[in-house]
């Protein structure tokens, strides 16, 4: 089948898809720091990627909330990236003050393209995810340094009667291709309920990214077998990542097997001036 071979040749890549108190002297000061300190923590809103769900933020979500923060981790559709950040941008429309916007896989672009023009977006975290130039897609970018095996996992594609597909990993190759540090029945229930991906929402364009005006942050998995660390690690050189925090032998669910580092990272930009 013509888009079977697209994938496998193209190695594509899983898409799926605080603020310091300054030091100072006199009354004005210290009425400044407390009122900072009394300041609302920022919102963080969780964007999963393909073959996956809003559950793959668990571990992440109970750790920020013991630490205060309110959290939102809304279903991606993951129909196409422009519908999919539309929807992400109406929902970030709905949440009154500061945002921490975080992506995992292809939820990275979906970020990348929702935060833009967002002024209560102030920083973008990318777990294990892309980050678009503008006019690159996620298959431009999974074709780029060699390591991804996603195209050979992927099942049969599912067509919609539009000449599009729905994209699934299959069942007996999710938890190594996907989250091979993830425990065998966590992982088997992910196959299970996995989100399946439309195809065109691989090759559409990215508009202009968000992370040329909003710090980012990057979260890199060093085994993942969907996005090569080299893609990762080029992304985040080039978006001027203000900390990028390796993994090592984490798999692309580093969200779930490694919940700690990323909530950690998310805090860190939480709280970063």
């Amino acid at each position: 089948m013509r888009i079977r071979n697209l994938l496998s040749l193209s190695a594509l890549a899983a898409v799926g898809i605080v603020a310091s108190l300054g030091t100072g002297v006199g009354s004005g000061t210290a009425s400044a720091a407390a009122d900072q300190h009394n300041s609302p923590k920022p919102t963080v809103v969780l964007v999963h990627g393909a073959f996956a769900d809003s559950s793959s933020w668990n571990g992440v979500v109970s750790r920020l909330q013991k630490r205060g923060y309110p959290v939102i981790a809304p279903a991606n559709p993951l129909r196409g990236l422009s519908s999919d950040a539309d929807y992400l941008k109406h929902l970030l429309a709905t949440v009154s003050g500061p945002v921490v916007l975080v992506g995992h896989s292809y939820g990275g672009s979906v970020i990348t393209n929702a935060a833009a023009g967002n002024p209560n977006v102030k920083d973008l975290v990318y777990v294990a995810a892309f980050a678009p130039e503008a006019g690159e897609t996620v298959l431009s970018l999974s074709g780029q340094f060699p390591g991804s095996t996603l195209g050979e996992a992927l099942a049969p594609p599912v067509p919609l009667g539009d000449g599009t597909h729905d994209l699934y990993i299959r069942q007996d190759a999710f938890r190594g291709q996907f989250a091979a540090d993830v425990p065998a029945a966590a992982a088997a229930l992910s196959a299970a309920t996995q989100r399946p991906i439309r195809d065109a929402a691989l090759g559409e364009g990215s508009g202009a990214p968000a992370w040329k005006s909003i710090p980012s942050w990057f979260v890199l998995a060093g085994a993942d077998k969907n996005i090569p660390i080299a893609g990762q690690k080029f992304m985040a050189d080039r978006a001027d990542s203000r900390r990028t925090v390796t993994v090592d032998g984490a798999s692309h669910s580093v969200a779930v097997s490694h919940p700690d580092a990323v909530a950690a990272l998310i805090v860190e930009a939480a709280t970063a001036n």
